[in-house]
C-alpha cells in the first residue's frame, strides 16, 4: 500500500508539461496577426518541425482524450482534408520560402482514417510547403484495426519513417470495456505488412488505469508487445476527465482503479519494460538501448514537445488542423479546435488561431528549467540564470522556489545540493510535482489537469 503522504502526491493535479505556460492559460488576445509575424520572422538556417492533426476516427474508444469525432461517412473527411490541404499552402506563402522540415508528425484522431489518396495529397502538400531531406523525420500514428494494403503503400509512397500504433492493452475483457477491440494476431499481422513495405521503426502507446486490467494482465500485453519488437513504448496513466470528454462517463460502471492500484499497475508495468530490455525515457516513454531517443536521453539532448519525450531539436513547431499548436520562438499559438470555427478561419485567408499566449524572458528561463527536469531529473539552476543572464543568481531568483523545494525534499522527492537539483529514481514518478515548483501561472487547488500517476 502506498503510505498516505505519497498517495496524497501521487493525486495531486499537475500539467504534463508539453509546453510551458501550458494551453488552460493560452488567451484569444494572441492571434492570426500574431501568426504573421512570428512565421515571417523564422530563421531559415534552422529547422522546424511540422504537425497535422486529423481530427476524425472511425469508431470512438471511451477512454479518448483527444479532439476528434466519428466519420460516419467519408464525405466530411474529404472535405476537411481540402481545408488542411488549404491551411498548409497558406502558412507557406505567410512564410514566404519552403522552410527546412526536421521532423513532421501526423496524429489525432487517426490520420489513417483518410483515405489512401487524400493521405498521399496531404504528404504532397507538406513536400510543396516544407523541404524535406535525407534528415527529415516522418512519423505518423496509426490505428492498426483499419489499417489496409492501400494505406500502407501510400504510407511506403509518402517516405514516412516511423510509425506509432496505438495498443493501449491487449487483454479482451480490457478491450471490450474500452470499446477498442483489436486483437494481438490482428495487430501482428498489420506490423508485418508494415515491415515488408520497408517502413521497420515502430512505436507503441500502452494506457493503465483502465477497467479490468490487472498487473499480470498488463505485464502479458508488455510481453507482446516485446515480441512484436516494438522500439519504443509510451505508457500514459489513463487520464479521466469526463468533466472535459463526457463520453469517458462510460467507463465508469466498469470501474475505474484507484490511486494505489494505479500506482501498483505502473510498477508492475516499469519492472516488467526493463526485464524486457526497454530503458526508461523521462516519465513515460521507454526504448531500447540503442534507440535514438535513449541516446538523447543518456547525452542530456532529450527534449520534450507537444508529441512528448523526442529527439527533435527545433525551436519552432508549426501545428495545422483543427486544435493544433504552434510553437515560435516568440510564443504559443493555438488553432480553433471546433471543426466549422477553424474551417470559416482558413478559408477568410487568414490562420485560424483561437488564442495563444507570447513569452516574455521570465517565461522562457521557467520553462527551460521545467524542460530539464521533465528530461534529465536534474537541474543547475545557477547554470540556468547564467545562461538566461538573471542577475544575482538562482538564490536570490528563486527564493520562493527553494522554500518548496525544501518541504519536497524532506518528503524525498527531490535532493537539493546549492543550486542543483536532482530527483531521485525512486521519485521519478513524481517529477511532474516538483518540476510544477516552477510553474508561475498554476494554482494549486483550481487545476483541472490529471492526476500526477
Amino acid at each position: 500500500m502506498l503510505a498516505p503522504e505519497t498517495l496524497a502526491l501521487a493525486e495531486a493535479k499537475v500539467p504534463r508539461y508539453t509546453s510551458y505556460p501550458t494551453a488552460p492559460h493560452f488567451a484569444p488576445s494572441v492571434g492570426a496577426a500574431h501568426v504573421h509575424r512570428w512565421l515571417g520572422a523564422i530563421d531559415d538556417a534552422k529547422r522546424v518541425s511540422v504537425y497535422a492533426h486529423v481530427p476524425f476516427c472511425k469508431q470512438l474508444c471511451w477512454y479518448c482524450g483527444c479532439n476528434t469525432s466519428i466519420a460516419s461517412r467519408y464525405e466530411p473527411v474529404h472535405h476537411f482534408l481540402e481545408v488542411l490541404l488549404r491551411e498548409i499552402a497558406q502558412a507557406r506563402r505567410i512564410a514566404g520560402r519552403r522552410l527546412r522540415a526536421g521532423h513532421v508528425h501526423l496524429g489525432g484522431g487517426t490520420p489513417n482514417a483518410l483515405s489512401a489518396a487524400d493521405f498521399g495529397a496531404l504528404a504532397h502538400a507538406l513536400r510543396a510547403a516544407f523541404r524535406f531531406d535525407a534528415e527529415t523525420q516522418f512519423d505518423v500514428e496509426l490505428d492498426p484495426r483499419t489499417l489496409d494494403p492501400a494505406m500502407i503503400a501510400a504510407l511506403k509512397e509518402a517516405g514516412v519513417t516511423r510509425v506509432n500504433l496505438g495498443i493501449q492493452d491487449f487483454a479482451p475483457d480490457v478491450q471490450r470495456a474500452i470499446n477498442r477491440e483489436q486483437p494481438f494476431e490482428l495487430v501482428a499481422d498489420k506490423l508485418a505488412a508494415l515491415r515488408a513495405a520497408g517502413i521497420a521503426r515502430v512505436g507503441m502507446d500502452l494506457l493503465y488505469g483502465l477497467p479490468h486490467q490487472t498487473e499480470e494482465s498488463l505485464r502479458a500485453t508488455i510481453d507482446q508487445v516485446a515480441e512484436l519488437g516494438a522500439e519504443r513504448v509510451a505508457l500514459f496513466g489513463y487520464a479521466h476527465v469526463p468533466w472535459m470528454k463526457p463520453h469517458q462517463k462510460l467507463l465508469e460502471p466498469e470501474g475505474l482503479p484507484g490511486t494505489a492500484a494505479r500506482w501498483a499497475l505502473a510498477t508492475a508495468a516499469h519492472v516488467r519494460l526493463a526485464e524486457r530490455g526497454y530503458e526508461r525515457v523521462g516519465i513515460d516513454h521507454f526504448a531500447y538501448p540503442d534507440d535514438e531517443i535513449a541516446v538523447a536521453r543518456r547525452e542530456g539532448r532529450l527534449r520534450r514537445n507537444f508529441q512528448g519525450y523526442t529527439t527533435d531539436a527545433a525551436d519552432t513547431l508549426i501545428g495545422f488542423g483543427p486544435s493544433a499548436i504552434s510553437a515560435f520562438a516568440q510564443g504559443y499559438a493555438q488553432n480553433h479546435t471546433r471543426l466549422d470555427d477553424w474551417r470559416r478561419a482558413v478559408e477568410a485567408g487568414d490562420p485560424p488561431v483561437a488564442r495563444g499566449t507570447a513569452l516574455d524572458d521570465e517565461d522562457r528561463l521557467r520553462r527551460a528549467a521545467i524542460e530539464r527536469l521533465m528530461c534529465d531529473l536534474e537541474l543547475d539552476l545557477d547554470a540556468l540564470c547564467r545562461r538566461f543572464g538573471v542577475e544575482g543568481g538562482a538564490a536570490a531568483h528563486f527564493e520562493a522556489e527553494f522554500a518548496r523545494l525544501a518541504r519536497m525534499q524532506a518528503e524525498g522527492l527531490v535532493r537539493v545540493e546549492g543550486a542543483v537539483l536532482r530527483v531521485p529514481e525512486s521519485a521519478r514518478a513524481f517529477v511532474r510535482v516538483v518540476a510544477s515548483v516552477f510553474d508561475a501561472y498554476l494554482e494549486p487547488g483550481h487545476a483541472k489537469h490529471s492526476v500526477a500517476v
